[in-house]
């Protein structure tokens, strides 16, 4: 097990809220506990090691898919200005069980989209993005990015022991 498998990316540090250290977070973890229950997690700033911190205190902001939180010792503006870009962790031994057909999103990036079980791959999915629904950005073959709705419909199968996932998108949705 290499050091990045010891921890699980819940967020990015994106914003400093007001003038009273508080952050704006870019959740990347569909548990909001992780940014509303005070305890402790972690920072990692560039190639630098995971550092310990206090989260004080968190709510998500109406309406959006981001999180205020209020880390311990950072009490100003330009102390939460030093900050943006780190991203927020907590050990993969946190990571909650999950029932039979379900997983977690994170688990998703790197999955190979397929338009037919045994067809080859036409893609990879490279990100997940939350807004309002979840959208999987897909890298296809001929180096183009198109953003799928992760929903039944349209992601009907996810074989993550596979390394892949199914996709039956409507007419035009990946000419787009």
């Amino acid at each position: 097990m290499n050091a990045d498998d010891e921890w699980l990316i819940i967020g990015e540090l994106v914003a400093a809220q007001g003038l009273q250290g508080e952050l704006r977070v870019k959740p990347s973890s569909e548990f909001p506990e992780r940014f509303t229950e005070p305890g402790k997690r972690w920072l990692k700033q560039c190639n630098n090691q995971p550092k310990p911190v206090k989260l004080l205190k968190g709510r998500k902001l109406p309406g959006k898919s981001i999180y205020v939180i209020q880390l311990e010792g950072v009490q100003n503006r330009t102390t939460a200005e030093t900050l943006l870009g780190a991203s927020l962790l907590v050990p993969s031994s946190s990571r909650p069980a999950l029932n039979e057909g379900e997983f977690h999103l994170l688990d998703l990036i790197g999955l190979e989209a397929r338009l037919e079980k045994e067809s080859p791959a036409i893609g990879e999915v490279k990100d997940l993005i939350t807004a309002g629904n979840d959208l999987l950005e897909i890298e296809l073959k001929e180096g183009k990015k198109t953003l799928v709705p992760f929903v039944k419909t349209i992601v009907p199968e996810v074989h993550l022991d596979e390394g892949w996932l199914l996709l039956t998108p409507p007419p035009g949705l990946l000419d787009l």
